[in-house]
Formats: structure tokens, C-alpha cells, sequence
């Protein structure tokens, strides 16, 4: 949705020198973990699901007969994504506004009519699949955007809904403020993964209240429904980093990484904790290991060049959008970021070209994701269903507790 890197299912924004991930980039890093039974059995240490009475999907009969007051018999499936759409977001029904200050339940999302995108995908596929449309969880790599929240730094990532017309069409329903990249892979998760990610987002906004308590038991959740998720794993050492339990919270952010050696966030973690610990040379190690990873990723390069616009210096700025672009040659916002910046620096062939080679590449590509006020989108072709990494992880800061 986000040191604490949690990780929510949202999009958050702020500082962005931190690593972003890449959608097959890995950190070339061997930290020499292995598992322990003792101690992954001490953690893992549920056998049942502890909130039962919480279900993210439910809906009540008021929700229901409005539905039903819109919802004709003999509408198409595609008449009902439509319809449902108008219901969820225009003025003249619930009008949902976006808002990033805590993860709902379909319920709570229909009855504060607000959410961030995990809740607002709670609601709308209960509603789609109450109307008999097929509705699916599904996790999209976007641009990592960062916020301090309190002590903590919270990465959001993000999550949408979609679902099959037949085998060659379907639709995508997207319900998010302005999100700046999308790097062409989509995934769909079961549901009972996106109930882990709920229970994470929970997690995370009691760590930011400073319930780290409660935030536990709702990692643990989170982890007894996905007990290989990075992103829970990640989250539940910052949990004990801040209990001040030292043995747990590194080998929980050893799990993560091990899970997926893309996770940042974990290695961050690590970095801050040996460093606090008196090993720095171990941190070195892990901090240059970031470092390696960021001049491979053409995200960490975009960022710069971002950061280089914001601050006026439009040459710096192109020279990191073509880090990027040579990267990553099929990335339409590298095209856009250096048709602007070319426009800037007077050289309107360029900023021209650059815009014609990025409005083909959106062209070309369905699957992207371009922000605008239609949430609806039908796609007439299959899809590209590759892996991505969603949801709130946190990163401590330096000088935290353990």
C-alpha cells in the first residue's frame, strides 16, 4: 500500500534517494543467511487466521439493494463494470475520493466513502462479483513512492482489480490519485494474498501509531495467510527492530531478502541494523550493494533526473532520463521526461521526437497504466501477466531502537 520499511498498497509521496525497485533487477548481494527452524517456527508461531470476523470482501444488504437499483438483469457484463464504475465514482452516487490515511474494508470504504486503493478495490470487487462479474485482485508495479510517516518511512506500492469478458477481452478498474510510471507488468493475486496485504496495511498504520504490539499481531496475521510474502517478512523485523528484539527483526529481514532478492527495503533494514550494532563493515557491504543496484535500475535514475528538474538543472536532468532510457529502452515516461527537458533546454526536434517515440510506445502497449478520470479500461487482448512486489514496507531510520 510501506529501519522500518513498510510497505502499504497505496500510492505516498517523498524523498526518493532510496533504491526503487525494478521489475527483474535483483541485488547482487550473498549475506549468507540460512534458515532456522527454531527461530522461523518461534515467529511463525500461529496456526489460524485471528481475525475471522474481518472480511475485507463483505458487503451488507444496503449495499446490495443499491446495487440492485442500478443493475438491470439483461445488462452485459461490460454494461455492469460501467454502470458499477458511475456508482462508485461519480457526484451524483457514492463519489469515493481517494485518501491514503488507513486501509477499510469494503464496509468502512462504502460508508466513508474514501479509501486508498487496496480499500477501494475491497469494495469494488465484492460489488462486481455480487452483479456475476469476474473480479480479481491484481498488484501492478508502479514507480515506488515513499512518505515519512512519524519515525518511520513508509513505501506504497499498488493494487487494482480485473477480470475476464472472455478469452480474449477483459478490463482493468484502476482508483488512484496521479501515479508517474508503470513498468508494463501486472499480476494477479489470489484472495487470500490480498488478505495478507490487508492485514499488513493494518499492520503498518499501527506501527506508525506507535502500537507495535497490535501492528505484530497483525503481521503475524498477514504472515499466517502468505507465509512466503517479502513484504510481510520485511515489515515484521521492523515490528520487533522496534520491541527491541534484535535476533528476530534480522532474521525476519533475512527471510525477505531471501524471498525475494529485490527487496530493498530488507536489505536497507539490514544496512541500518548492522550499522547501530557496531558492524560496519558489514553495512558498507550492504550499503554498496544498494548503491551497485541503483545504477542498474533505470527507476533510480529517473528519479534523479526528477530531482534534477525540481531543481532547475535540466542538463543533469537529461543526462539521467538517458541513463534510464538506455536501460530501459521501452519505457514511455523516459520519452516524455526527456521530451520535456528538451523542450526546456531549447531543442524542440527533440522534445518532439521524443514525444512521438513515447505516444507510439502507449500506442503499442494496452497494459499500460496512464492516469486519467476513465478507471475503466477493456482490453481486447491477452494479457502480460508477469511478477511484481506490492504493498506497504517500512524502512527505520537510522538511530532507531534495535
Amino acid at each position: 500500500m510501506k529501519s522500518v520499511h513498510p510497505i502499504v498498497l497505496k500510492g505516498l509521496a517523498m524523498l526518493a534517494v532510496i533504491a526503487l525497485l525494478a521489475a527483474c533487477a535483483t541485488i547482487d548481494l550473498e549475506t549468507n543467511f540460512v534458515l532456522d527452524e527454531l527461530t522461523h517456527n518461534a515467529i511463525m508461531d500461529q496456526n489460524r487466521d485471528k481475525y475471522p470476523d474481518i472480511d475485507p470482501l463483505y458487503i451488507n444488504d444496503e449495499v446490495k439493494q443499491l446495487i440492485d437499483s442500478i443493475i438491470r438483469p439483461r445488462d452485459s457484463e461490460e454494461v455492469r463494470v460501467n454502470k458499477l464504475q458511475d456508482l462508485l465514482y461519480e457526484e451524483e452516487h457514492l463519489y469515493v475520493q481517494y485518501s491514503d490515511v488507513k486501509t477499510h474494508t469494503a464496509m468502512e470504504a462504502f460508508y466513508a466513502r474514501k479509501g486508498n486503493c487496496l480499500s477501494m478495490m475491497n469494495l469494488y470487487i465484492a460489488m462486481a462479483r455480487y452483479v456475476g462479474v469476474d473480479a480479481n485482485f491484481q498488484t501492478v508495479d508502479v514507480q515506488p513512492s515513499w512518505d515519512r510517516r512519524g519515525g518511520l518511512l513508509v513505501l506504497s506500492q499498488h493494487i487494482n482489480a480485473t477480470g475476464q469478458f472472455n478469452f480474449r477481452r477483459r478490463y482493468v478498474v484502476d482508483f488512484t490519485p496521479e501515479i508517474t510510471l508503470q513498468q508494463l507488468t501486472s499480476s494477479i493475486v489470489s484472495d487470500l494474498e490480498a488478505r495478507s496485504l490487508f492485514f499488513n496495511n493494518l499492520g503498518v498504520e499501527a506501527l506508525v501509531e506507535e502500537d507495535r504490539i497490535q501492528a505484530l499481531a497483525y503481521f503475524k496475521n498477514a504472515l499466517f495467510l502468505d507465509s512466503d510474502s517479502s513484504i510481510v517478512w520485511n515489515n515484521i523485523g521492523a515490528a520487533y527492530s522496534q520491541l527491541g528484539n534484535q535476533e528476530f527483526a534480522e532474521y525476519s529481514y533475512g527471510v525477505a531478502f531471501n524471498n525475494d532478492r529485490r527487496n530493498v527495503s530488507a536489505i536497507s533494514n539490514l544496512a541500518k541494523f548492522y550499522r547501530r550494532n557496531g558492524d560496519i563493515g558489514t553495512a558498507e557491504e550492504y550499503e554498496k550493494a544498494i548503491e551497485r543496484f541503483n545504477n542498474k535500475n533505470p527507476y533510480y535514475h529517473y528519479m534523479q533526473g526528477t530531482l534534477a528538474v525540481v531543481d532547475n538543472d535540466f542538463e543533469t536532468a537529461r543526462r539521467a532520463f538517458r541513463k534510464a532510457l538506455r536501460l530501459k529502452q521501452f519505457e514511455p515516461d523516459f520519452h516524455f521526461a526527456l521530451s520535456r527537458v528538451y523542450i526546456e533546454l531549447g531543442d524542440v526536434k527533440r522534445a518532439l521526437s521524443f514525444n512521438d517515440s513515447g505516444n507510439e510506445i502507449v500506442a503499442q502497449n494496452d497494459e499500460i497504466y496512464r492516469p486519467s478520470s476513465q478507471k475503466v479500461r477493456i482490453i481486447d487482448k491477452g494479457s502480460i501477466l508477469r511478477s511484481s512486489s506490492p504493498g506497504f514496507s517500512i524502512i527505520l531510520p537510522t538511530g532507531s531502537r534495535n
